[in-house]
């Protein structure tokens, strides 16, 4: 009976958080070991789903960057970054659109529908969901947004599915590219008006100090994410996640959270629980201290 109650406790925890999310748009960029792991993806799913269920509406980005550089090496091509982007080259281009349109979206609509008929995968492509222009000459076809039209996301989002997201934008000279997923999050959500924006990865969260784990940071104003953006006190892979948080809280948003996704149902506990976990960005946090 003592497990019985403990587990209607969780629920009635959950109630009032479910009634705050009832009818708001969620963005979750999935990413990190929750991409390559089948179990901490079939938990994601899962909550992708509970989350639809209970009456938020979840949209889903991802990118791929481990995928495609493995079947980029088997296929001989060079794997080259530069400040820290890919150099998308012609032939890498169409090994991008392979493995996040064809592979890896197609992998993550299919554990979510095994829920039921709930996700559509999309591209920036489709519908010109996410238009680009070429970022820099010496990355190739590496892209920076340039206008984002919601119009397939509302479409779907209205007829009761979940759009996930593959981050291959529709270019300005008629091709494609390649645009950093955490940014496309950010834009996407600004664009939705979401309520928040989740961003998956291989850590707890924002450190004031990496090498300290008890110096994780629960909370902070975006003014404060921008100071450790400026500062150089953000891990190289932060930066674009944090840059993303920021825009989308100038752009409406009004939470966004950087979360660990190889602790299963992370998304569930921040959403529907009292105390939340990892970091979030939010323009009214109270301190911003850890």
């Amino acid at each position: 009976m003592k497990d019985l109650l403990a587990k209607a406790e969780i629920l009635m925890e959950a109630l009032p958080w479910i009634k705050e999310a009832w009818g708001r748009t969620v963005v979750i960029k999935y990413g990190g070991a929750a991409m390559t792991d089948p179990a901490l993806r079939d938990h994601v799913a899962s909550d992708i789903v509970l989350m639809k269920l209970v009456g938020a509406n979840p949209v889903v980005v991802h990118g791929g960057g481990p995928e495609i550089t493995q079947f980029m090496e088997r296929l001989g091509l060079a794997v080259e970054f530069y400040d820290g982007l890919r150099v998308t080259s012609d032939e890498a281009m169409d090994v991008v659109k392979m493995v996040l349109v064809g592979k890896v979206n197609k992998e993550l609509v299919s554990a979510i529908n095994s829920h039921g008929r709930l996700a559509v995968g999309v591209s920036g492509e489709d519908g010109n969901l996410v238009q680009a222009r070429c970022k820099d000459v010496r990355l190739g076809r590496v892209g920076e947004v340039t206008g984002v039209d919601t119009t397939v996301l509302d479409n779907l989002i209205d007829d009761g599915f979940i759009p996930v997201v593959a981050t291959v934008a529709a270019g300005d000279d008629g091709g494609a590219y390649n645009v950093n997923a955490d940014l496309v999050a950010g834009e996407l959500a600004a664009a939705l008006q979401a309520d928040k924006v989740i961003f998956l990865t291989d850590v707890d969260g924002l450190y004031r100090d990496f090498s300290d784990k008890d110096s994780l940071i629960s909370a902070l104003t975006p003014a404060q994410a921008e100071e450790m953006i400026m500062g150089d006190e953000l891990e190289g892979g932060m930066v674009p996640k944090v840059a993303a948080c920021v825009h989308a809280l100038k752009g409406g948003v009004r939470r966004a959270h950087i979360l660990n996704g190889t602790v299963p149902h992370a998304v569930l506990l921040e959403v529907y629980t009292d105390e939340g976990v990892g970091t979030m960005i939010a323009a009214d946090t109270p301190g911003g201290e850890a």
